[in-house]
């Protein structure tokens, strides 16, 4: 069993809570926009980190975490990229992967909207965590906690940081 904690959109923003939210969390999810590494490497303070790079992180970044990331959590297949679209408006960059292969997990970020949606057609849970950073239009900075047991997804929870 694994506690997971996921954001996205963080834009180099540093937030305390992240340690108070993540702390009990085996592994940290960070979902693109990262923005600097010095924000990586508090994440990966707190938690063995898995994250991908998002359109506004620069070369260092890029360097240190790949566009798409396909792995296995516990017996969850996830593929987490940061502009990655949601079930029925995939980005062309992901369709062709997650129709012939689907995982069980899809993670995404960009949008700044939490959103999470299973897609039926592919047996596929969606989740974007929204944004835990300060630019941006949104009007809440969000995080996501959930647990992976096996096969099972479970006890998802959304911490609101607000404005």
């Amino acid at each position: 069993m694994k506690r997971i904690g996921l954001l996205s959109d963080t834009h180099g923003y540093w937030d305390e809570r992240y340690g108070k939210y993540f702390a009990e969390c085996d592994e940290i999810w960070h979902a693109g926009d990262i923005g600097t590494t010095e924000v990586a490497d508090k994440l990966a303070a707190i938690a063995p980190l898995r994250a991908v790079y998002g359109n506004i992180d620069g070369g260092d970044l890029r360097y240190r975490f790949s566009e798409k990331y396909r792995f296995r959590c516990e017996e969850v297949e996830v593929l987490m990229k940061h502009i990655g679209g949601y079930p029925g408006h995939y980005d062309a960059s992901v369709r062709g992967m997650m129709y012939a292969n689907p995982p069980q997990l899809f993670v995404s970020g960009h949008s700044h909207l939490l959103k999470v949606m299973y897609d039926k057609t592919l047996s596929c849970l969606h989740i974007n965590p929204g944004a835990a950073g300060v630019s941006g239009f949104h009007q809440v900075r969000t995080l996501v906690r959930f647990t992976i047991d096996g096969k099972e997804i479970k006890d998802l929870e959304v911490i609101e940081l607000g404005k």
